[in-house]
């Protein structure tokens, strides 16, 4: 506990290159070390042109500078196949990195599910990622108890992370949190529990692009 508490307090810094590992074992030892972090540095890269935004939220600015986002599918915590990229296809797509676990997922939560209730009509939509949780039962009651609006999928290997191009705003820490624009392009992230200023301030400058 006293390392998420820590990490809480960390702010995010640049990026720096590390040593290739191989692909899997590459992002489990990410998430194993940025587990309840914030300054995770794994990811990025000089092709970004991102800025960071209040409160550490990488965006990239220039729309025409964004990748691609990977396909977002798997089966939910309910057991059902979800494939988000086309379900929201045209949407503005939050998704977020969590896991049962880790407390500062748990202070997060109410901001993620009021921004996902406040911002649902206005063409956003939240996909959770569950992460390191082998036990699904520990992570539907923690939907349970956060009332949690939006489904996540169940992926305790972390491999959907790996989709997610090198050299970009990857995903790799818990928790983190990815936005999507319309155009399915990754328009920012997160390595760090989200308050909700942060979400509405990222989510309204994403909303209003045109």
């Amino acid at each position: 506990m006293s390392a998420c508490r820590a990490d809480r307090r960390t702010r995010f810094r640049p990026f720096r290159r590390r040593t290739t590992v191989p692909a899997v074992g590459a992002v489990l030892v990410a998430l194993t070390l940025s587990a309840c972090g914030s300054g995770g540095t794994s990811g990025g890269g000089g092709e970004t042109q991102f800025v960071q935004g209040a409160g550490g939220v990488d965006i990239v600015k220039d729309s025409g500078s964004r990748k691609d986002a990977p396909e977002l599918s798997g089966t939910t915590l309910q057991g059902e196949q979800l494939n988000a990229t086309e379900k929201f296809k045209g949407k503005i797509i939050v998704f977020n990195v969590w896991g049962s676990w880790c407390a500062p997922c748990r202070a997060e939560a109410k901001n993620l599910v009021k921004a996902a209730r406040d911002f649902k009509s206005k063409g956003v939509e939240f996909v959770g990622l569950n992460v390191r949780d082998p036990d699904k039962a520990n992570s539907v009651a923690f939907e349970k108890s956060f009332e949690v609006p939006y489904p996540s999928i169940h992926d305790s290997g972390g491999k959907l992370i790996l989709r997610f191009p090198k050299g970009n705003l990857n995903p790799q820490a818990i928790p983190s949190t990815v936005f999507i624009d319309r155009n399915g392009k990754i328009a920012g992230r997160a390595l760090k529990p989200l308050t909700e200023d942060e979400l509405t301030e990222t989510l309204d400058h994403l909303v209003a692009e045109k």
